[in-house]
Order: C-alpha cells, then structure tokens, then sequence
C-alpha cells in the first residue's frame, strides 16, 4: 500500500510559479511510476506529467510544456512539480499518483494509488 500526501498548493498571480510536492509511505516508492493530474470545476480529470522510477523517461502535457517541471527524489520519497509562468487556465486541484508498473503514462486508469490533491488557484 502506498499513501500520497500533496502539499505547496495555494494562491498564486498569472504568470507567478508554484511548487507542488507529493510525499509517498512506503519503501518501494522508487520503483513507481509518478504522475500528476489535475481537475478543474466541471471538467474531467487531465493529466499534467508523468516520471518513470528512474526519471529517464518524462511526458507532459502540450498545455505546460516548458512552464512545468516533474522531478523525483527517491530518497525522499517525494515527487515535485514545478510550475512557473502560471496561468488562469491551470487553476484546478492538482493530484499526484502512483503507477506499480514503473513506465510513465498519460492515462488516469493505470495508477494505483492517489493523493488526496492540493487547491492552485491563479488569479488575474
């Protein structure tokens, strides 16, 4: 079993940058695929990033190419997303998961396990 605990959400401008953690129970954590989500008021789940367990392997949206950043620390047992040049459109809660297959994907329906999301909130 594998608990995920995001945390670094909050208020930010448009143009201003964030960074989400996810923290991770568990002592396999570093053979998971990481990926992060989000989901807006009325619309469906999207995926945002994914990394493979090793960080060899990293997708991303079209939407934040170049904006955000995935990143992991095995020993920690943390993931990151690093978020800059915020816009109004990526106001959403933003969720991490994880994926026992350890290959990075798009799809919400390969992860296993998922936090409990963090509020981002971009304003004008």
């Amino acid at each position: 079993q594998v608990q995920l605990v995001e945390s670094g959400g909050g208020l930010v401008q448009a143009g201003g940058s964030l960074r989400l953690s996810c923290a991770a129970s568990g002592r396999i954590f570093s053979t998971y695929a990481m990926g992060w989500f989000r989901q807006a008021p009325g619309k469906e789940r999207e995926f945002v990033a994914a990394i493979s367990w090793s960080a060899g392997r990293i997708l991303y949206a079209d939407s934040v190419k170049g904006r955000f950043t995935i990143s992991r620390d095995n020993a920690k047992n943390t993931v990151y997303l690093q978020m800059n040049s915020l816009k109004l459109e990526d106001t959403a809660v933003y969720y991490c998961a994880a994926d026992r297959g350890g290959a990075p994907g798009t799809n919400p329906n390969r992860y296993d396990y998922w936090g409990q999301g963090t509020q981002v909130t971009v304003s004008s």
